[in-house]
């Protein structure tokens, strides 16, 4: 063991450095360890949460309108959710047949057509390898690879549809309780925060009811240009493929794909040029839809600008493939929200007169809520909170109205 001489200069001594963390900091990491395994773990539940609450805020608005006809809200949860299952069948009933009988309508008549293609190509000189290999194509293998791929993703698409079941169960079950759950959230929240809490909930159902709309309005526009194009070309089933792209619109980017296939298979079973006009056309709407549709519709609706709207695209797809690409846009409009309302100073953003007049609000707001809260349970409480939120929106769009 050393020992340091005192007569020795202070330059020259060693120093001893101690790293000391609080055990709150311990406590903090190990806590924030834990979230972040939780989350991990628990990622498939979350999402199954994530899409319940979008379907909640989607029929939310339609039972609110029942209740304001003067039907209860069970008997009104009961006739959304029974007309969704009946669009659904429909929407089953109209597509899987239909397309079926046009799948193996189109198999039926494949060596023909390849046939009659391979001789065509085999008159001109350098189109005459492609048809010696139209001629002598072997489905055998590739059909045996499709097969196995469909083998090995079909528990994978199983697993989907238990989610996505339980996801419709939760929501209907969220709608129910819905009093018991929002009373519940209020009370974990301090009272100070509810008037703030109360807006979030409205403008998150807001959010959630204006991206469905989006969706609905790019589905049923996608859907009725594959109508009208496939009834003016001659091909059959039009109908049922019209429904078809509409539904493969939801998805992004892949979308694009399941959308103008089926169809160009369809057209080309009435012939090759046809085929070929169907899909020039299918694609120029496609690109017509990305650049103008998209960012016009979304960004009025969920009040985003159209750089945002590519960014979010492209970020959540990047992040989370198709499904983060799905949610990127109420993701984003969520965010901005949260920042709007929570009034977080951004770097370098300057306190504007509106947001003083906000905040002179707000702090009216609570001062109601806490005059008539008084002594209350915490479901009342949370009503109240709702109907005061929902009077300063009425009364702030009267006022922006001209």
């Amino acid at each position: 063991m050393t020992t340091s001489d005192p007569k020795e200069p202070l330059e020259s001594r060693p120093r001893i450095l101690r790293l000391e963390i609080p055990s709150s900091t311990l406590l903090r990491l190990v806590l924030f360890g834990l979230s972040l395994w939780l989350l991990i773990r628990l990622w498939p539940v979350i999402l199954v949460l994530v899409v319940a609450l979008l379907i909640m805020g989607t029929l939310s608005p339609a039972v609110r309108w029942l209740e304001s006809r003067r039907v209860r809200r069970g008997l009104g949860i009961a006739i959304v959710f029974a007309g969704l299952f009946t669009v659904a069948v429909l929407v089953v009933t109209m597509t899987i047949p239909a397309l079926l009988s046009q799948a193996a309508a189109l198999i039926e008549r494949e060596p023909v057509f390849r046939a009659s293609l391979a001789e065509h190509l085999a008159h001109y000189p350098l189109s005459t390898p492609f048809a010696n290999w139209l001629k002598n194509l072997d489905y055998s293998a590739p059909w045996n690879h499709a097969a196995a791929i469909a083998l090995s993703y079909s528990l994978r698409i199983f697993e989907i549809a238990a989610y996505g079941l339980s996801a419709l169960f939760l929501a209907l079950y969220m709608m129910i309780d819905r009093d018991r759950l929002r009373g519940g959230l209020f009370a974990v929240v301090p009272r100070t925060h509810h008037i703030r809490l109360s807006r979030v909930m409205l403008n998150l159902e807001t959010i959630v009811g204006a991206y469905i709309r989006g969706q609905l309005i790019t589905c049923l526009l996608i859907g009725a240009f594959t109508f009208v194009l496939l009834t003016v070309c001659g091909v059959k089933n039009a109908m049922a493929l019209a429904v078809l792209a509409g539904i493969a619109d939801v998805l992004p980017y892949v979308g694009a794909i399941l959308s103008v296939v089926p169809v160009v298979l369809a057209a080309l079973g009435h012939s090759p040029a046809v085929a070929a006009i169907v899909l020039v056309m299918m694609l120029a709407y496609e690109e017509f839809e990305g650049r103008v549709l998209i960012p016009r519709i979304y960004g009025q609706a969920l009040r985003l600008p159209s750089s945002v709207v590519f960014f979010a695209l492209m970020a959540g797809g990047t992040l989370m493939g198709l499904l983060g690409a799905l949610l990127a846009l109420p993701v984003a409009a969520t965010v901005m929200m949260l920042i709007e309302e929570l009034r977080v100073e951004l770097p370098g953003e300057q306190e504007q007169v509106a947001d003083t007049v906000l905040r002179a609000r707000d702090d009216l707001a609570e001062e109601e809520y806490e005059r008539r809260t008084e002594g209350v349970a915490a479901e009342q409480a949370a009503a109240i909170a709702v109907e005061i939120s929902v009077d300063r929106k009425k009364d702030e769009h009267q006022s922006s109205s001209p």
